[in-house]
C-alpha cells in the first residue's frame, strides 16, 4: 500500500532501531521528511551499548527515497528537546507526526523479580525512560503538531491495552508501568488535541524481529525460522517493517481521527489497510498470544499469519 505523505514532517524520537527506526524508514519511503533523533550517534553509544546509530537510520531513510536529518538527542534532557522543537520550529514551522519510541530500557529489567527484590536504581531508570522521556517529549513537541490540523502523535509500546490489562507476570514492576503508560499517554493527549483536529495513539508491534530479538536467538532475517526450534512461539514473529507500513498508513489515513485514544497493534491496522508483511504474511500476534502461546498448538500459526 503506498501512502502520500509528501510534503509532511516527521520526527522518530528514539528512531536508532527496531521498530522505531522501520517507522522512520516507511514514513521517508511515502515521502515524508524525517527527522530522527537517539541518543546513539557517531562514536557515541547510548547505554544500550548497541551498534545501531542515528545517522544509519537517517541513512536507510534516503535509500528508501526518503529525506532525513539524524539529531543526538537524549529526551530525558528537557533542554534538549526544548532545542529539538525549536530546530523543527525554524525549519518547517511545524510538526505533522510525531512518533515516541524513546525506550532503551530492557537491559534494566531482571526477568520475574518482585519490585522488593528488584534494582531500584534500574527499576527507577525504566520509568524515567519509559514515562518521564515521553512527557518531556510531548511537553515541547506537541505545541508543533497542534499546529497541523490532522496531526499524529503515536506512542509507542509494548502489548495491546487488554493485554496489559492484567499483570504481566515474568517481567517487573517497573516495566509493565512503563509499557501500560503509553495506553494512557494516548487517552490523555487524544483528548487535550482533540479541539485542534489532532490524534493520539498509543501503537504496538507483535512479537519483533528486531536487530537485537535476531541476536538473542543466534539468527539472521534470512534463516529467523530456525529460532523457533529452540522457541517455537517465535513463528508468529514480525518484521519491524510491518509495523512501520502500518504507521506509515494510519498517517496518511484522512479519517484516522477515529482510532483517537486507542491502542493499536500492527496486526490490527494491517487488516483495516490491506498490509502484509515483507514475506507476504499478515501476522496477528497479540491474538495468537492470548489464544494460542503456551500451549500444545504453540508454534501452529494457521489462521493467525
Amino acid at each position: 500500500m503506498k501512502t502520500d505523505l509528501t510534503n509532511k514532517v516527521a520526527l522518530v524520537a528514539g528512531g536508532t532501531r527496531g521498530a522505531s527506526r522501520a517507522i522512520a524508514v516507511e514514513l521517508g519511503r511515502n515521502g515524508a521528511t524525517v527527522y530522527v533523533t537517539g541518543r546513539s550517534s557517531g562514536g557515541q553509544r547510548s547505554e544500550v551499548n548497541r551498534t545501531e546509530t542515528i545517522e544509519e537510520t537517517a541513512e536507510l531513510v534516503r535509500q528508501a527515497g526518503g529525506t532525513s536529518v539524524a539529531l543526538r538527542v537524549d529526551h530525558l534532557d528537557p533542554e534538549q528537546v526544548r532545542g529539538l522543537a525549536e530546530r523543527i520550529d525554524g525549519d518547517h514551522g511545524g510538526l505533522d507526526i510525531l512518533v515516541d519510541g524513546v525506550w532503551g530500557g530492557d537491559h534494566h529489567m531482571a526477568w520475574g523479580q518482585p519490585v522488593w527484590e528488584h534494582s531500584l536504581e534500574a527499576s527507577l531508570r525504566m520509568l524515567h525512560l519509559g514515562i518521564d522521556a515521553h512527557l518531556i517529549t510531548a511537553h515541547h513537541l506537541l505545541p508543533l503538531v497542534i499546529r497541523k490540523p490532522g496531526g499524529l502523535v503515536v506512542e509507542m509500546t509494548d502489548g495491546t491495552a487488554e493485554y496489559n490489562a492484567q499483570y504481566r507476570k515474568g517481567t517487573t514492576l517497573a516495566f509493565y508501568l512503563a509499557k501500560a503508560t503509553a495506553h494512557y499517554l494516548a487517552i490523555g493527549e487524544a483528548a487535550e488535541m482533540e479541539v485542534h483536529g489532532c490524534t493520539a495513539v498509543a501503537m504496538t508491534p507483535g512479537w519483533l524481529r528486531s536487530e537485537a530479538m535476531l541476536e538473542i536467538f543466534g539468527v539472521r532475517e534470512e534463516n529467523w525460522r530456525d529460532a523457533t526450534a529452540k522457541e517455537p512461539d517465535f513463528a508468529i514473529s514480525e518484521t519491524p517493517a510491518f509495523v512501520g507500513r502500518t504507521v506509515a498508513a494510519l498517517a496518511g489515513d484522512p479519517d484516522k481521527a477515529r482510532f483517537s485514544g486507542q491502542t493499536l497493534s500492527s496486526g490490527q491496522l494491517a487488516k483495516v489497510y490491506g498490509i502484509t508483511d515483507v514475506d507476504g504474511s499478515r501476522p496477528d500476534a497479540w491474538r495468537y498470544i492470548a489464544e494460542v502461546s503456551g500451549t500444545d498448538r504453540a508454534g501452529d500459526t494457521t489462521g493467525y499469519r
